[in-house]
């Protein structure tokens, strides 16, 4: 199928959850919005999101994180995208992987995004559990695409050293911006290994230092004007793998 684009603040609320009971598979379906044009198509295509945070969109309305702003952008009168997102505030790789095996998936999406580490970051866990950890992630990613490569798309970590949440003390900061960074070499490794799509946005993340409406209300996460710069980036990429 051809598709041609024409175009809190405690450690629990900040990357989330620290109980259970957060622990929950998230499912969103998009809001319909006026369609970007599409070469003529017909049929559904499914979509896989997994992530944090940063995927089920924390502090903006569903419509608006980047799952479903992508499958707004991408879909016509023709072509449905149906989005699944496995994904919540304080997920860790290992808390995404054990909700992966006891949740019921579909067996195959056409296309499948993966964004996850920065609660791994946040929480001090160890950097080698993260690449052993990530890399069973894309190996998962990759089975629910039908084992097609080209069609999962891992997003690097945004850095949040730029919020107001981090505050202004340079070493802080600092210190949080090369972690992100070393997390970041880790994904990129692994994704260009495995030979799936990767997609850096943390050079957009830290525009947010010069542009606040990039932030949300909570000081912390993205906003919808971000998800959507994201959008901009990434759609071109899944738009090529169908082509």
């Amino acid at each position: 199928m051809k598709i041609l684009l024409v175009l809190g603040l405690s450690s629990c609320f900040l990357f989330g959850a620290c109980t259970k009971e957060t622990e929950a598979v998230a499912i969103s379906n998009p809001k319909p919005l006026p369609p970007l044009e599409v070469a003529p198509a017909t049929g559904d295509l499914t979509y896989l999101a997994l992530g944090d945070s940063y995927t089920i969109g924390q502090s903006v309305v569903p419509e608006k994180n980047f799952p479903n702003q992508l499958a707004s952008n991408i879909k016509s009168d023709s072509i449905n995208i149906s989005v699944k997102i496995v994904a919540q505030t304080g997920w860790t790789t290992d808390a995404l992987i054990n909700t992966i095996k006891a949740t019921t998936l579909a067996p195959k999406y056409d296309f499948v995004t993966l964004l996850i580490g920065v609660n791994n970051q946040y929480r001090g866990y160890n950097i080698n559990t993260y690449r052993k950890e990530f890399v069973e992630l894309l190996q998962t990613s990759i089975k629910y695409a039908g084992g097609n490569v080209s069609r999962v798309f891992v997003l690097s970590i945004p850095d949040y050293s730029v919020t107001p949440f981090a505050g202004n003390d340079v070493s802080t900061t600092t210190r949080i911006a090369t972690e992100v960074d070393t997390y970041n070499q880790i994904n990129k490794e692994e994704a260009l290994k495995l030979k799936v799509n990767y997609l850096d946005i943390t050079p957009v993340s830290r525009e947010a230092k010069a542009r606040p409406n990039l932030i949300a209300a909570d000081g912390l996460h993205p906003s919808a004007e971000m998800y959507k710069e994201w959008v901009k980036l990434l759609q071109l990429q899944v738009i090529a793998s169908f082509k």
